[in-house]
């Protein structure tokens, strides 16, 4: 009977373990559970609004990439387009200079031309007038005679 004491005495010392334990160990125990599970919850709420975040400045990097690309590809052509641009300006100015040089030239040249037939024409009516001095043996007046001389000249 010994076992059946022990038996009965263990029975009531483990009730009283439980009752105590429910009673004051398991609704700490309990709380604890529930803080440590509203912990783990907000922590992954917190690393799933973290992940949307994430994803939203990922997807705001690549818009703004994608708009510094649109804007540099705009800026790269408005600079070629510029650079064109000056570089028809230059030619036409090159252009422009080159032809007023050109008709300067041509000018000068008409200029200088008009000046060796005149230097020629009086040389030549020098040269025509000493010729017939020597012809004649005695002296033409150059003035009596202009209107000849020139019309002389103007045949050469």
């Amino acid at each position: 009977m010994n076992i059946n004491l022990t038996l009965l005495g263990q029975s009531i010392t483990f009730g009283i373990f439980v009752w105590f334990c429910m009673r004051f160990a398991w609704p700490p125990i309990k709380a604890m559970m529930a803080e440590r599970q509203e912990a783990i919850a907000s922590g992954l709420r917190a690393a799933q609004d973290a992940e949307e975040r994430l994803a939203k400045a990922a997807s705001d990097v690549d818009e703004e990439i994608s708009q510094a690309k649109a804007e540099a590809a705009k800026i790269i052509e408005a600079a070629r387009t510029q650079s064109a641009q000056m570089i028809d300006e230059a030619k036409n100015a090159a252009k422009e200079e080159a032809d007023r040089i050109l008709e300067s030239a041509k000018s000068d040249i008409d200029q200088e031309m008009n000046r060796a037939r005149e230097t020629l024409r009086r040389e030549l009516s020098g040269l025509v007038i000493s010729g017939a001095e020597q012809v004649l043996q005695e002296s033409i007046d150059a003035g009596k005679h202009e209107a000849l001389l020139e019309q002389l000249a103007g045949e050469l």
